[in-house]
């Protein structure tokens, strides 16, 4: 008895040694969504959203702001430039984010500039059309391209070199077809990309598998082919045939994560790498990450800093190889 009060005495007075290191829960949390409504970073926000406060990490609810620009590039600028010092505020990122940085199209901010906090898990590239489209497989949609390559309008979320913009760029390279051919249209985010899909305005979504299943299960769009290496679990996915067993050997995971700003206290970002390396171990936050159609993808602190420094030297020497950047 006397030894485990010893131990428990102990134990609270480490805890009383650790405890300044932390700060306390942020009284008015936010993550802000850089694009607009319903797409795959409103997506990683409300994911965050329900989660940290079903497992009471924050004592109020976090509020999700949408900051739509670039893809990403007017709010990175904004959190740097404006609110460094926010410890309150995380911002939703991805890889196509992490693609746009190794590309320079968020102006004169760098990956350093940021404090990567955490990423709660991934998703796949995929393309997408109408349930009543004439294309019903990846093989009929690249015929029609090479047939007639201004013809297929594509809808991708940002501009030629963005994430939406390479996974088409990636298909039609392995089908022999110049990527410069493709007739894009540059939306802002997925949920204006499905708008336009839905709507009878693009032919073509090149998209993220996550962004797309509410719009898969009403019947209102169909995949013609998921970048995954395997096909996926679930209901809803299951039996969307990968680009891979079509003959087109391209794969484009889809990391979604946040970080903070650079001039946040290291208390503060010690409490939110907590914060998450806790909601990641949680089987309560497996099942909510399920139901978003997210996969497992756990990655905190100085281990996901690295993660992207190395992910953005890969991306710039794939910008070079489709001449997007010297």
């Amino acid at each position: 008895m006397k030894t485990t009060m010893t131990h428990i005495a102990l134990a609270a007075t480490c805890l009383a040694f650790a405890t300044p290191l932390l700060a306390d829960a942020p009284k008015r949390p936010e993550c802000i969504a850089p694009a607009a409504p319903g797409g795959g970073f409103d997506l990683t926000c409300k994911l965050a959203q329900s989660a940290l406060v079903q497992e009471k990490l924050l004592k109020t609810p976090m509020r999700v702001t949408y900051m739509p620009g670039g893809v990403g590039a007017v709010a990175y600028n904004a959190v740097v430039a404006q609110r460094p010092s926010d410890a309150g505020t995380i911002t939703a990122f991805s890889s196509g984010s992490l693609l746009n940085l190794a590309q320079g199209k968020f102006g004169r901010f760098d990956e350093s500039a940021v404090k990567w906090i955490a990423a709660i898990g991934s998703s796949y590239g995929a393309i997408a059309v109408r349930s009543d489209s004439p294309y019903k497989n990846l093989k009929d949609l690249v015929e029609a391209i090479k047939a007639n390559p201004g013809k297929v309008v594509i809808g991708s979320g940002g501009t030629i070199g963005s994430q939406d913009w390479m996974q088409t760029a990636l298909i039609a390279r392995a089908a022999g077809i110049n990527p410069r051919e493709l007739r894009y249209v540059a939306m802002e985010g997925g949920g204006e990309l499905a708008t336009a899909l839905l709507g009878g305005h693009i032919q073509v979504a090149s998209t993220d598998i996550s962004d797309s299943v509410p719009h898969i299960a009403s019947g209102d769009m169909r995949i013609l082919a998921v970048m995954s290496e395997e096909r996926l679990p679930g209901a809803v996915v299951a039996d969307i045939p990968t680009a891979k067993e079509q003959g087109f050997d391209v794969v484009w995971p889809v990391i979604r994560g946040f970080y903070l700003g650079p001039k946040v206290s290291d208390e503060a970002y010690a409490w939110w790498k907590t914060s998450f390396d806790q909601l990641l171990a949680s089987e309560d936050f497996a099942t909510l990450r399920t139901e978003r159609e997210l996969y497992p993808f756990a990655m905190t602190g100085e281990e996901l800093d690295s993660y992207v420094k190395n992910q953005v030297a890969e991306y710039k020497r794939l910008a070079q190889d489709f001449g997007l950047i010297q």
